[in-house]
């Protein structure tokens, strides 16, 4: 069911040193600077990338120094489609303040994604602004910022400008080097010779051209990231169901769609085992299986990403309930061996006591059940304490397997400083770790809203491109529904449709 096309990769790459004080190019406004691009632009080729990093590093005489770089390239229905990776390096010890980026783009160029920014095509032109996380470059530090284009024609950077602290940097000479990118030769299982790697895989269904999924395919844990099939690092912004049984309607491709124009990539389907209804416990489990194989379809035809997740809570510990999950977990594991776009989340929140011990055991029984159909999708374990203690698990993480992740779970006025300490001791200990669940209320999913505590929370996520699922697509009368309660609608929501916690989190997915 996939379909094989051929296409050329390019990286280019400008690197520019701002220099204060620098005139030149007949400019007389005192606010303009204009500078031209450091040594020459250099083509940047699989082998020689190393070159990028060093001469981001270069000691240069300027105050800022900025790297564009096209890190991908594609075609998609008949447009051509490039990403766009850029740091700003700030060369001084003084903050630099309210940053604007300027990019000349072709016209009728249509912006299909970005990331740690806000952006606007006017015209010919793309402006990018900070967002309430990355305002300021701190002294010595740098910022990163992204975005991927469509264009009717082969796009290269034509002029940019960078804006700090009230002054316009205007690059001057662009000198616009573009090389072919071919994947790394893999040798072939048998000994034969090195091919080269030109089959892209797409997914099922025809109509998601030009989606995540169509875009970045198949994805991976490599050390405490995910990443696409390109290598590049990704992350999921998604949104969490509430319980399949309580609330099916919102289990749509429409509902999903309409969550895709905010920003969202990926939703987790949350199936209940113990509370009543649930899987484990009364509930029809050939309607629950059939939700989650419409919401699995819904998603590959969007071309999204998707996690069916196990989700244990009373049960506390998923011991409790393992032969069904064994169970479940085959029957799925089979149907969606074909999906590039299938994680599954084995144990949602174990508590109540259970051990990391208890949790490992467990995950070393299902995990096998998953790659006896599933030799690649990625795998999301929970951690101890309500999905808290994810340090404790990487003292000890799983071995034996790759694409194991393991879950953070966060409520911003409950789960402060204190977890988002664990979550960077368990990446120090080299554990890629996913907030598959997370609100900016209280624990209970109910009472205050703690909005400095969930930009941190967003910091840290951000600044460590660790993929994220808000909870819940509901209209439940609680804070973490993303919906207002009033709101009858199960798709095509308008931003007046969100509730306080949904405005906030399209708000941050949308950056």
């Amino acid at each position: 069911m996939n379909k094989t096309f051929f296409t050329k990769v390019y990286i280019m790459t400008a690197v520019f040193v701002l220099m204060a004080g620098f005139t030149g190019c007949g400019k007389s406004k005192d606010t303009t600077k204009t500078v031209t691009a450091v040594e020459n632009v250099i083509a940047v080729t699989e082998s020689d990338t190393e070159e990028v990093s060093k001469l981001q590093d270069k000691e240069a005489v300027g105050d800022y120094v900025i790297t564009l770089q096209n890190t991908n390239s594609w075609e998609s229905g008949g447009l051509k489609c490039a990403q766009f990776d850029g740091i700003i390096k700030n060369q001084t010890d003084e903050t630099g303040k309210d940053w604007k980026v300027t990019v000349t783009v072709p016209e009728g160029t249509v912006l299909e994604s970005s990331w740690n920014g806000n952006y606007e095509v006017n015209g010919t032109v793309l402006t990018i602004t900070p967002v309430d996380y990355n305002t300021e470059v701190e002294g010595k530090g740098e910022i990163s910022f992204g975005f991927i284009l469509d264009t009717k024609e082969e796009y290269t950077l034509q002029e940019v400008v960078l804006t700090m602290n009230g002054v316009d940097y205007v690059m001057g000479d662009m000198y616009n080097v573009m090389s072919e990118k071919t994947t790394n030769n893999k040798e072939n299982g048998n000994g034969g010779s090195d091919e080269k790697v030109t089959e892209e895989k797409d997914a099922a269904k025809a109509d998601i051209s030009g989606s995540p999924l169509a875009n970045h395919g198949a994805l991976s844990v490599k050390g405490t990231d995910i990443e696409d099939k390109y290598g590049n690092v990704y992350q999921l912004k998604g949104v969490s169901t509430h319980g399949l049984a309580w609330f099916p309607d919102y289990v749509n491709k429409a509902a999903f769609s309409s969550l895709s124009e905010y920003g969202v990539n990926a939703i987790r389907l949350a199936m209940y085992t113990a509370e009543s209804g649930g899987y484990c416990n009364g509930g029809d489990k050939q309607q629950l299986e059939g939700l989650v194989d419409q919401g699995v379809k819904a998603c590959t035809e969007l071309g999204m990403y998707v996690i069916v997740d196990w989700h244990i809570l009373s049960d506390g510990d998923p011991n409790i309930y393992k032969e069904d999950a064994k169970d479940f977990f085959d029957k799925v594991s089979k149907k969606y061996a074909g999906n590039d776009n299938v994680i599954y989340e084995i144990c949602n929140e174990p508590c109540n006591g259970t051990t990391w011990e208890q949790i490992k055991s467990y995950a070393e029984e299902i995990i096998p059940v998953i790659r006896a159909n599933d030799k690649e999708a990625m795998i999301s374990v929970g951690t101890p304490n309500w999905s808290q203690d994810v340090d404790i698990a990487s003292e000890t993480p799983i071995t034996g397997y790759d694409n194991i992740m393991y879950a953070v779970h966060f409520y911003a006025s409950t789960h402060k400083a204190e977890i988002r300490n664990k979550v960077e001791k368990a990446r120090e200990n080299g554990i890629a770790v996913i907030v598959s669940e997370c609100s900016i209320c209280e624990a209970s999913g109910n009472g205050s809203v703690n909005y400095d505590e969930a930009a941190e929370w967003m910091k840290l996520i951000n600044d460590n491109n660790m993929s994220v699922f808000a909870w819940n697509l509901s209209n439940k009368d609680e804070q973490s529904s993303l919906l207002k309660s009033y709101v009858t609608k199960t798709s095509g929501f308008s931003k007046e449709d969100f509730s306080e916690t949904g405005s906030w989190f399209i708000e941050q997915y949308g950056k």
